[in-house]
This record gives C-alpha cells, sequence and structure tokens, in this order.
C-alpha cells in the first residue's frame, strides 16, 4: 500500500496545535490566522484519513488516530531541524569529514600543532588522517581520496593542484654515533663521499631526493646508495645499525636513538621545503578553512 506523503508545514501546525489544544493560541504562535490553520489541519485528516482532533465548543482533543501521530511528527520535525542545522554547518565549512594526507616526518613539526589549532576551531569536523609520503599524495590529491596533503618538496609545475609552502628547514647530517665525523659539531659534506649512504628512494619523494642527491653533486660527489627505506625512523634506524650515513630534514632529530647523530652540514643554507597541496578549484568549505587556519597560525612562526 502506498504511503501518503505528509506536507512538513501541516505537520508542524498539527505538532502546535496539539501541544496548545487551542485553534486560537496555536494560530498565535504559529504566525497566522486561524481559518487557514483549520484548513491546514482538515488537509492533513484528510490524507490520514482519520480525524486526529475532537472538537467541541470550548474544548480540542487530540484523537487515538491523533496520539499515535504526534511521536512520528515531532521525531521528523526534529530530524529536519537536525539535518538542516548540519546541512548549514558543512556548507560554512564548520562541520564535516576533511581527509589528510602528511608525511610521517611533519608528525614531528607541523601537524599536532596544526590539527590541535584546528580541531579548536572546528571541533564539529571529523579528520580523516593518512601517513602517506609525498608521491603518493600527490596521487591521493588527484584521485580524489584525500582533500589535504602535507608533504615535502612538491613538483614544480602541477597542472591539478596547488601548493603553498608552511615551513622549511635545513639538512642534517645522520651518523652512527661511532662515525669518526660524530664528534664535530659541523659536518663538511665533502667528507661523507666515502660512505655508504641510506637514502629513502626517488619513488616516494622525487624532489627530495633529487635535493639531498643534489647537496652530494655539489660537494664533488655523487652518493653511493646501499640500503633504502620509506620512512625517516627507519633510515635512522638502519644508521643506528651502522649500514650507512644520511641526509634528512633536521626535525628528523626529534626522533631519539642512542647510536645515532645528528649534525650539521656545512651546506646549511640549502633548506627543504614542507607544504600543503590542494585540488585547484575544489570547492570543498573545509579545506578552505584548513588553509584560513594554516594563514592565520602559520606552523614556522616562533
Amino acid at each position: 500500500m502506498e504511503r501518503p506523503e505528509l506536507p512538513l508545514p501541516q505537520l508542524h501546525a498539527f505538532v502546535v496545535l496539539a501541544e496548545e489544544l487551542h485553534f486560537g493560541r496555536a494560530a498565535t504562535r504559529l504566525g497566522i490566522a486561524q481559518p487557514p490553520l483549520s484548513q491546514q489541519i482538515r488537509r492533513l485528516e484528510d490524507k490520514v484519513g482519520h480525524e486526529l482532533f475532537s472538537r467541541e465548543p470550548g474544548r480540542v482533543a487530540l484523537t487515538s488516530a491523533g496520539r499515535e501521530l504526534l511521536p512520528a511528527a515531532r521525531r521528523v520535525l526534529t530530524d529536519l531541524a537536525d539535518g538542516l542545522a548540519a546541512a548549514r554547518a558543512v556548507g560554512s565549512g564548520q562541520a564535516g569529514r576533511l581527509r589528510i594526507g602528511f608525511a610521517a616526518s611533519l608528525a614531528l613539526t607541523v601537524l599536532p600543532g596544526l590539527l590541535r589549532t584546528f580541531r579548536e576551531r572546528f571541533p564539529d569536523v571529523h579528520l580523516d588522517i593518512h601517513e602517506m609520503t609525498t608521491a603518493p599524495q600527490i596521487a591521493a590529491l588527484r584521485d580524489k581520496t584525500i582533500d589535504i596533503g602535507l608533504l615535502r618538496e612538491p613538483p614544480a609545475d602541477e597542472a591539478e593542484l596547488n601548493f603553498e609552502t608552511v615551513l622549511t628547514e635545513p639538512f642534517v647530517a645522520v651518523l652512527p654515533s661511532t662515525h669518526p665525523l660524530a664528534a664535530q659539531r659541523t659536518v663538511p659534506l665533502a667528507q661523507l663521499a666515502n660512505s655508504p649512504f641510506v637514502l629513502l628512494p626517488r619513488t616516494v619523494g622525487p624532489q627530495l631526493h633529487d635535493r639531498i642527491t643534489g647537496l652530494c653533486t655539489a660537494a664533488g660527489f655523487t652518493p653511493r646508495v646501499v640500503q633504502s627505506a620509506v620512512e625517516w625512523q627507519t633510515v635512522c634506524a638502519l644508521v643506528e645499525a651502522g649500514l650507512g650515513v644520511s641526509l634528512a630534514p633536521a626535525s628528523i632529530r626529534r626522533i631519539r636513538l642512542k647510536g645515532v647523530a645528528f649534525r650539521r652540514i656545512d651546506a646549511g643554507a640549502v633548506r627543504t621545503r614542507v607544504a600543503v597541496g590542494w585540488r585547484k578549484n575544489d570547492r570543498n568549505p573545509l579545506v578552505a578553512s584548513l588553509l584560513s587556519t594554516i594563514s592565520e597560525d602559520p606552523p614556522g612562526k616562533p
């Protein structure tokens, strides 16, 4: 059997009258005259097929059909009000779900403060966080499986994406604590020419890999890579194990390993770039909310 459609204005009028049990007071609450209110109730009763109110001189009461309808009518109106409020919050960038990709090393610098500030400003936004290296983040942004990327060394020319620098930091040498150069405060990069290297593979971050190998080239040598690792934590662990040395962003010093020494390098003017990335022409208001948070409270400010 086909269910009758119940117009929302009639349900609203019904609930108000059920609460007042007086046509005059109900009409005043609704901001209409009594005749239009009576017509709304009659139309609703026609759709239900039964009277919802008994009408006697000086007395209005709910019928058994009216008592049955009242809880459902209230639920419908409450659900609608909640839905409208939620839609307004999402549409204004105050609520909803935001998918963020981030490079693991940024959990040591940019990410905690940014997420804390964003959550304080937008507590009703659900954050869906994904740890990803740079190349997978670029692909995920293009495929629309994440909305925002926090990454290192984004590509220079990208037709579909925007990037904005949020932080730069120098590189440091990552050495076994037993390495002869670990005793120095600053390491001349050329003195690492004969050391084996542990590096991130180029496939996970082409620009960062090229920046590191470019530092070595500028110092007069090509690094002899003996081991690759996708995450900096693993790179440091392999260095601690004595497999080689590495060059890394300075924030990696926050990875505390007893057998690893982090030292400044003489190419300290060269810095690595941390950027936020998003799709061009993305109209998701939550993306704009996160970008405004970064703009108003930059991660690199003192």
